[in-house]
């Protein structure tokens, strides 16, 4: 009697994140914050996307990314964008774990059973002062338990732990650097320094994480080093993430929209066509899934 054929048990999103991070070659992350800004990162051939906690504070809230958006609604965010995108390799946001150890651990296990391939830890201090200046962060050991907290918890599901301090701005780059080697020892996958001055300050964070992917922030506009992909390569940054990149047009999208409106028009000059929405929205895949059920 022939054994029944079985197939290979799926690579997981962790170990395909993995994978694509041991390859050569610099990763470029999409922020996204919505089942439509994953679907469109999707189709355009990025197989990795980062949900932004600055694009999902500025969808849901209309405000600015000031550590006000709840564990509950980033969650909500992360389970919209993988649906809409079953296959991308989402980072996700995880802030400050949204409390203590214990907060980090439930945020930790909850992205992992939600199909993300990674989370985001910092070190920052929870609630921030009443201001939208500095980035006050924990004490060295405080932040030390929080990444041991997330790591442990990674293990139940393999999801990557990357680590990020926020502190250069208040505390220098000489205890920043010792915080990402403090990561590094507390076992984070990847390693994330925030708000670097200048190239010489990201070659310090590549060298403290030790062979381990180095994430940054490449978005102009904010007080920090922010060289294109072929130089972010060379100064050995493995991902570069661009939180501004689909948020901004998006904005200045519907800034054009509400001003054609308000002009008399039907829509901006720079819409798309009603069957190019139609297509990108998947009119025609519903039509075609959708016939299966129809009776008679």
């Amino acid at each position: 009697m022939t054994a029944p054929a079985t197939s290979a048990p799926a690579v997981s999103a962790p170990d395909r994140l993995r994978a694509l991070l041991a390859a050569p070659g610099f990763v470029v992350m999409p922020a996204v914050w919505d089942g439509l800004s994953a679907k469109l990162a999707a189709a355009a051939g990025f197989p990795t996307a980062f949900l932004s906690g600055s694009c999902v504070a500025a969808a849901r809230l209309g405000g600015p990314d000031l550590d006000l958006l709840s564990f509950a609604e980033m969650q909500d965010s992360l389970l919209m964008v993988r649906a809409a995108a079953p296959q991308t390799l989402v980072l996700a946001d995880g802030d400050h774990g949204y409390g203590n150890a214990m907060n980090v651990q439930r945020t930790v296990r909850a992205y992992g059973r939600a199909g993300a391939a990674a989370i985001l830890i910092e070190d920052k201090i929870t609630p921030r002062a009443l201001t939208a200046a500095g980035k006050p962060c924990l004490p060295r050991e405080d932040a030390r338990i929080k990444v041991r907290a997330a790591v442990e918890a990674a293990r139940d599901s393999g999801i990557l732990v990357m680590a990020r301090t926020d502190c250069r701005p208040t505390a220098g780059i000489d205890e920043a650097v010792a915080r990402i080697e403090m990561f590094v020892e507390e076992g984070a996958d990847i390693l994330f320094l925030d708000s670097p001055a200048d190239e010489a300050e990201i070659r310090r964070a590549v060298a403290a994480a030790a062979g381990r992917p180095s994430f940054s922030v490449l978005s102009p506009g904010a007080p920090r080093a922010t060289p294109n992909n072929i130089r972010a390569a060379e100064l050995g940054l493995k991902i570069g993430t661009y939180p501004t990149a689909l948020i901004s047009p998006v904005a200045a999208g519907i800034k054009a929209g509400l001003a054609a409106l308000a002009a008399g028009q039907a829509e901006a000059s720079s819409a798309l066509k009603p069957a190019e929405l139609r297509d990108t929205l998947g009119y025609g895949e519903y039509d075609t899934a959708a016939a299966r059920f129809v009776v008679g």
